[in-house]
């Protein structure tokens, strides 16, 4: 946990001190008055429908000892008896400032993960390859950007080794902006897909974003790139300060299995310094072979043993909502309603058409931040489940209708059905559920496709 003195702070912040507190040491940082502890330092962020200084006094009362002020901001320093105020130019750069000078404690590797789809799977695989031998931070869930990164920084202790560290952006600058803090000695891209197409307007551009992931790698830093996936192969020959390793299925690449069985999730066969390790990957879908071949990669580079490896495989475990198994009565459901794009959904509907069971559901809800790519989109997935052993289709959403409409068009044998609310797909799922149906559920995070999983779950 983050312990910096009040001077410290201000300096790093590049603000002034306003008013003072007893406390000359704050222990920790929040920006939200519902997680303050004894002697945090409070973040007040503001957005579009709430105003965080107006929960300074509240801090205050919840034990923080002192908070960041954004300039132009009214506070009445009389209010704040023994309690620290910094003002500062505006509270986001501010706590990427403090962050930064805080990581810059540390000198221990940090890796950095990103790519359209898989980044918070793979970094968990990573850290916990890692974890097998050493002390590692890693990203809580999505804390993968300007104020979650930050936040996670904050948490890095003595005793850490490691910290693997998720990237996400929706526009070009913003992974610039994290590796400026981080300033990872290995980075990782996973994929380019359409994910947040509508605000970079291109794959080009998406490509573009998640390379800015390299701006401050040198010479003894590495790259791990998916090498099977066409737009990353495009580096291949290009020089660089840095490594490059692409990873994959396909031989042409620097690290790939020599053999891959599905069994109890995936049996992959690597060269592992002179010898052949058979590693056992208890994972749904081929994506988790392509994140399970950058964490072992990494865990050899950093000396971890292939015993250490395979015990880390099968300690894992999903975050919830990204390739979740429920049980419910006499059927499952794949909880993948995290998020969605058309690489993922066709990942996902890969994986529903290889488990052994009865008939095959995808509830499919829309796919967000499309833009004028949506329809497209929408459309190529369609297409990819009408070729596909589903044999029922739900869709959410008027976007998600065009999933519909392609199937209806490509294979009539799926019972297809459109509805708008996950609440009327809740219905028409109740209505249809036989034993041993396999259930896919998955959506843009807006589109909140869990409350299905939850009537699914009351109902029983």
């Amino acid at each position: 946990m983050m312990t910096l003195t009040y001077e410290e702070i201000c300096k790093a912040c590049n603000g002034s001190i306003i008013s003072y507190g007893k406390t000359e040491t704050a222990k920790g940082v929040s920006t939200d008055t519902r997680a303050i502890e004894k002697d945090m330092l409070f973040v007040p962020l503001v957005g579009e429908r709430f105003d965080g200084h107006t929960f300074i006094k509240e801090a205050q009362k919840r034990g923080a000892s002192g908070a960041l002020v954004e300039g132009g901001k009214a506070i009445d320093t009389k209010e704040y008896e023994d309690f620290y105020l910094i003002q500062v130019k505006d509270t986001p750069t501010a706590l990427s400032n403090l962050s930064k000078y805080f990581r810059d404690k540390f000198k221990i590797p940090f890796i950095g993960v990103t790519g359209s789809t898989g980044k918070t799977s793979t970094k968990d695989m990573i850290a916990s390859v890692l974890s097998s031998k050493f002390s590692v931070l890693k990203t809580i869930g999505n804390f993968n950007n300007h104020i979650g990164l930050p936040l996670t920084l904050f948490n890095l202790e003595e005793h850490h080794q490691f910290a693997v560290l998720e990237m996400g952006m929706s526009a070009l600058g913003e992974i610039s902006n994290l590796v400026k803090i981080v300033k990872p000695e290995i980075g990782v891209i996973t994929n380019i897909g359409m994910s947040h197409i509508e605000h970079l307007g291109s794959k080009a551009n998406i490509m573009k974003a998640k390379m800015e992931i390299t701006e401050y790698m040198n010479e003894g830093n590495y790259l791990l790139v998916n090498g099977d996936d066409e737009y990353l192969q495009n580096l291949k020959g290009i020089d660089t300060p840095y490594e490059k390793v692409f990873f994959g299925l396909s031989k042409d690449n620097d690290f790939y299995p020599i053999e891959v069985n599905q069994d109890n999730g995936y049996n992959i066969t690597i060269a592992f310094e002179g010898e052949n390790y058979i590693f056992n990957l208890p994972q749904y879908g081929i994506h988790n072979v392509y994140n399970g071949l950058a964490a072992i990669w990494i865990g050899k580079h950093y000396g971890v043993s292939p015993s250490e490896i395979q015990k880390a495989f099968n300690d894992y475990s999903p975050t919830k909502m990204r390739m979740e198994i429920i049980e419910i009565n006499n059927y499952r459901i794949i909880n993948d309603a995290y998020n969605a794009n058309p690489d993922s959904m066709k990942a996902a509907i890969d994986v529903v058409s290889n488990l052994k069971g009865g008939r095959r559901i995808a509830v499919l809800g829309n796919m967000l931040e499309m833009g004028k790519f949506s329809e497209e989109g929408h459309r190529i997935v369609g297409s990819y489940l009408a070729k596909s052993k589903a044999n029922m289709l739900i869709t959410v959403g008027k976007d998600a209708a065009w999933i519909a409409k392609e199937v209806i068009k490509g294979n009539s044998n799926i019972d297809t059905y459109i509805v708008n609310s996950n609440k009327e797909a809740y219905e028409k799922l109740s209505a249809l559920i036989q034993a041993d149906d396999i259930i896919l559920i998955k959506g843009s995070r807006g589109m909140q496709m869990e409350e299905i999983i939850t009537f699914l779950q009351e109902r029983s």
